[in-house]
């Protein structure tokens, strides 16, 4: 599993499905790794490795992040996040110049030194560079650094076989999230506004509101379902169906109905569906999907990308439950099986919540006065 703590808060994430076998026999190996466990090529980063088993073998499990210089609390909940997940010896990776990693490194050292886990060994890595602060032999770890291969060597290739990929940077990994703009944006601009305009006169007019609400979320749930089996097969939604599942998800019912569809099974789909309504649906409709894309990508093992989605949700709307439920889960290192282990069934959530109401409906209701306002 791996966890991105990119300040201001550690995005942690386990990632439960069995990761491709990638076979570590050197320093070189590890180093060539990290970018595809990562999924992109770090710079200015502190890298935690946890490797479970007994010295001198070990099986990779556990990849931690954390911007330098380091913020507080630093390293400080890493030794029982280790503990919890089983691991026995650690590497630590820092990268860019001296005085700015070694600082940090020489506090994984001490912090590790008093623990009961093995380090394995403590590096440097700048310029295509890496330097040892463990071994002191000039034989094997030359004053001016042992040159390593960034890219072409087996470790890359094993990774791109297995479908990993490695981004030049975090910011690449931040656009990919990027809204649409230009034609296509404008396209769902034109579209979201007709859908709102419509959905607005059905309730202006609407005389049986109970009907009403069980008769919208009974067709959101569809569409989430709907939305999910399109994109496992390779589909993608047209802007009006995109627009319409964005007013739907605004219902918690119908939000959820997609969380509990997220399954081991599922997550491509929804990594896929997800961050393409992100990117398409007008800002004020995207917390809940952003939401789901964090979730998506946080029980793959998508540390970085979980973080930039609930970022998003959170930068739209500071308030918005789930997306502050999970970045809170990231901060304080959790496994994302702990949230997967208590969420309930869609039978469940129909016993819990009972018939849909009118009430179900206020967030939309709260949606369409907005879209009527800036229309004016």
């Amino acid at each position: 599993m791996t966890t991105d703590n990119q300040p201001p808060s550690g995005r942690p994430t386990p990632r439960p499905a069995p990761q491709p076998r990638l076979l570590l026999g050197s320093t070189e190996d590890i180093l060539g790794a990290v970018p595809y466990l990562l999924g992109f090529h770090p710079a200015e980063s502190l890298i935690v490795i946890g490797l479970e088993g007994e010295p001198p073998k070990g099986r990779l499990h556990l990849t931690v992040r954390w911007d330098l210089p380091l913020a507080a609390p630093g390293l400080g909940q890493i030794i029982p996040l280790f503990r919890k997940e089983g691991i026995t010896q650690v590497v630590v990776i820092g990268y860019g110049p001296g005085p700015l990693v070694t600082p940090a490194v020489d506090v994984a050292i001490e912090l590790f030194r008093q623990s009961d886990l093995t380090l394995v060994d403590a590096l440097r890595v700048e310029d295509g560079r890496y330097w040892s602060y463990i071994c002191s032999r000039t034989d094997c770890c030359p004053g001016d650094g042992t040159p390593y291969e960034q890219e072409a060597n087996a470790i890359a290739a094993q990774a791109i076989v297995h479908g990993l990929v490695a981004l030049p940077d975090r910011e690449t990994l931040e656009r990919s999230l990027d809204a649409v703009d230009g034609p296509a944006r404008a396209a769902m601009r034109e579209v979201t506004a007709r859908v709102t305009e419509e959905l607005h006169g059905r309730l202006t007019g609407c005389e049986d509101d109970e009907g009403f609400a069980a008769e919208f979320v009974a067709d959101g749930m569809a569409r989430v379902r709907g939305a999910i089996g399109a994109y496992a097969s390779g589909g993608r939604l047209d802007d009006e169906q995109a627009a319409r599942l964005g007013l739907d998800l605004a219902v918690i019912r119908i939000r959820d109905e997609a969380w509990t569809l997220i399954t081991d099974d599922t997550d491509d789909a929804h990594l896929r569906l997800w961050q393409d309504l992100t990117r398409r649906l007008e800002p004020k409709f995207v917390p809940p999907a952003a939401s789901l894309l964090g979730m998506a990508a946080w029980r793959q093992g998508d540390a970085a990308l979980a973080g930039i989605a609930l970022t998003r949700a959170c930068e739209i709307d500071p308030d918005y439950s789930m997306a502050n439920l999970l970045m809170h889960a990231l901060r304080h290192l959790l496994p994302p099986h702990v949230l997967k282990e208590r969420m309930p069934s869609p039978e469940e959530l129909d016993q819990e919540m009972g018939s849909p109401t009118m009430a179900w409906l206020l967030p939309v209701i709260a949606l369409l006065e907005e879209s009527a306002i800036m229309a004016e």
